[in-house]
């Protein structure tokens, strides 16, 4: 069996070698049909468009994708190929809340936002949306949940353990409801912070989902998050509404035409990084070993083992707060500093952890 991978996944290759009979490292970008011709798995990045030009005509039956996302495979072109695919939902979740509470915590120091006087918006409540709106209520802020295709799900699909149900109102007296409009998000949030994929039609298409309506319809002038997909958040709006006013300030992780970000709305923004929310190593190698059982799964073979995430220096000092594992202000520092190293910071990413251990 003869596997491809993307070169920059960490922490593989030693265990996915136990797989095969060759493995060959590529960078996502450059992989072409001719390399992927006699292959039998492709395992991914989104910098790989896995379609028809890419796979046609190739012994490829297995791709497998180190991501949350999967808008960069075709998959409807895979179905009918009769390629099996998958992704990896929820790898990088706890990543993701890291940097957005990280984030809080510096709007609260930096900017004189009071989290806990303060109502986040949170659109989109799967893996990541639900982990990110348990931040938020530990930092005591008062959460509303706009998620349309969970809305009309029957509430038996919940999990509440994991605390679907949000709180609306005052501390004097809160009523209970599963989910609230975005028009409700556009009135009464300080804070509003993106989680849904990327979907270009249907009823709950998201392409531009943060458009200039959007900015318009805002009552008050709220912090803005996304690190979803870049394409969420109509960029020019944004710079648009920043510039006029109608938005505080914004965190921005994802970008429309990445690699080259707006380099205006760059600069402009509290902390713009190189799409690397969810890279906690913590995030990395959960990816890591659902791209291995996946393999392992499809082609039936004998699991090598888990893949550990790499230990801290033994230097490491943690006072406790979360700003020590993770500052993302330093990594916006260096995107701001020189965004034609976009690229070059995604794949070089510092080692970096969720949690002490």
């Amino acid at each position: 069996m003869k596997i491809v991978v993307d070169d920059k996944i960490p922490y593989i290759r030693e265990t996915i070698c136990q797989l095969a009979d060759e493995v060959v490292f590529l960078s996502g970008a450059a992989i072409t049909a001719a390399d992927v011709k006699d292959a039998d798995v492709l395992v991914v990045r989104t910098r790989t468009r896995c379609n028809r030009q890419l796979l046609e005509g190739s012994k490829v039956k297995l791709v497998v994708t180190a991501t949350i996302g999967y808008d960069h495979l075709d998959t409807q072109w895979l179905d009918v190929a009769g390629i099996h695919w998958t992704n990896c939902p929820g790898c990088n979740s706890g990543s993701v809340a890291q940097y957005v509470e990280c984030s809080l915590l510096l709007l609260e120091q930096q900017k004189g936002l009071v989290l806990r006087q303060s109502t986040i918006g949170i659109v989109g409540c799967g893996h990541v949306g639900s982990k990110v709106k348990a931040v938020a209520e530990r930092l005591g802020m008062r959460v509303l949940v706009c998620d349309p295709p969970l809305a009309t799900l029957s509430p038996k699909f919940f999990d509440h353990s994991q605390s679907v149900a949000l709180r609306i109102g005052d501390d004097r007296g809160l009523n209970e409801r599963l989910f609230v409009s975005l028009d409700e998000i556009e009135r009464r949030c300080d804070v509003i912070t993106f989680h849904v994929p990327l979907t270009r039609e249907g009823q709950y298409a998201t392409w531009h989902l943060a458009d200039d309506d959007f900015f318009h319809r805002l009552s008050r002038v709220p912090y803005i998050i996304n690190t979803s997909r870049g394409e969420v958040v109509d960029n020019k709006a944004l710079l648009s509404a920043m510039e006029e006013r109608r938005v505080r300030d914004a965190i921005i992780d994802v970008w429309e035409d990445e690699p080259h970000p707006d380099s205006v709305l760059l600069e402009k923004v509290f902390i713009g990084t190189p799409h690397i929310a969810g890279y906690s190593a913590d995030g990395k190698v959960n990816a890591d070993n659902m791209v291995i059982d996946a393999i392992c799964q499809h082609f039936s073979l004998p699991h090598p083992g888990l893949i550990a995430p790499p230990k801290l220096p033994a230097d490491f000092t943690y006072s406790g707060s979360p700003l020590d594992l993770y500052n993302p202000m330093e990594d916006s520092k260096k995107l701001k500093a020189a965004s034609s190293r976009f690229e070059q910071l995604r794949n070089n990413y510092p080692l970096r952890r969720e949690k002490m251990g």
